[in-house]
């Protein structure tokens, strides 16, 4: 209930226990330091969130969406049975041959569910030398962020891509930071934030993708789609490198541990999102093995429990 809990305390109900909490905190945050534990931690550990909003990507039931009768539309349903705030549209999925009119009516029918679309999820490989092939994926990036902004979805999930036998670990990352560079501006013009994905290829490498961010630099409509499953060689530690310039964050079940996947500890992904000061949405990127219909219910209430409640 936060409207209620925002309801109390702009009436003055509670203050005497926040005030006890903040004497709590400074307190904590003391003792951390003398045991030379960094506060960050403590905080991102024992703070309520603030401003985390819970979502589902569709790519979660992507058997049902490429094998069925099952569409985007009967997701939004699910979302919205779900009492989910919002639904990521992952671009795999819509109608082959959509038009202005889909993402009109998909809008609506978000609009209607009371179910924000949270974004979407694109396929694209920047991570090429100028030239034809270099430009036909920069159109097609233009073009995804033209419907995110028909949608009314805040953000476009990109992919950096993967540099080529002969090339050169630097000259990809050039390349793959002029290609974001080259869309920036349109972003911006339509009001929408691009996630660079850590999705293996030039990005495996918390260093590497960072490198990528550096050259493209800081812009309101530029960040990191922080995606909690794909860093393979310390993935707790190595999500802290990139997490401060999260845009979007999706959350996998599963982590890798000596090149094999095993049940992740979501506690650990809250405290480096939060630790790193995100705020916005995070989505359920189901991958596991059980049936999505049962298993993302369970794990939407795990992180709703450790983000929301």
């Amino acid at each position: 209930m936060p409207f209620l809990r925002h309801l109390l305390a702009m009436r003055g109900i509670g203050k005497v226990k926040r005030r006890s909490f903040l004497t709590t905190g400074v307190t904590m945050a003391g003792a951390a330091g003398m045991m030379g534990i960094n506060p960050a931690v403590l905080k991102a550990a024992d703070e309520k969130p603030k401003n985390i909003r819970i979502s589902l990507a569709a790519y979660s039931v992507r058997q049902a969406l490429t094998k069925t009768d099952y569409d985007l539309f009967k997701f939004l349903d699910w979302c919205a049975e779900m009492d989910l705030d919002g639904a990521e549209l992952t671009s795999y999925y819509f109608k082959e041959g959509f038009d202005s009119a889909y993402l009109r009516k998909l809008r609506n029918h978000a609009f209607h569910n009371g179910v924000a679309i949270s974004g979407t999820a694109i396929r694209n490989d920047f991570c090429k030398p100028a030239g034809p092939e270099k430009d036909r994926e920069i159109e097609a990036v233009r073009k995804w962020i033209d419907y995110a902004a028909d949608l009314w979805a805040p953000h476009v999930r990109i992919f950096a891509g993967n540099a080529p036998e002969e090339a050169k670990k630097e000259d990809a990352i050039r390349w793959t930071a002029e290609g974001v560079k080259a869309v920036l501006d349109h972003a911006e013009k339509r009001g929408v934030v691009l996630g660079l994905e850590n999705h293996g290829g030039i990005t495996a490498l918390p260093e590497d993708h960072l490198a990528i961010c550096e050259l493209v630099g800081k812009h309101p409509y530029f960040g990191v789609n922080l995606d909690t499953g794909n860093y393979r060689r310390n993935p707790y530690e190595d999500l802290k490198v990139t997490a401060p310039w999260a845009v979007n964050v999706q959350v996998k079940i599963e982590v890798f541990k000596d090149g094999k996947k095993v049940l992740a500890d979501l506690s650990k992904f809250r405290d480096v999102i939060v630790g790193a000061g995100y705020k916005g949405w995070v989505a359920l990127e189901y991958e596991g093995q059980g049936d999505p219909f049962e298993e993302c219910p369970m794990y939407l209430k795990k992180l709703k429990n450790l983000f929301v409640s």
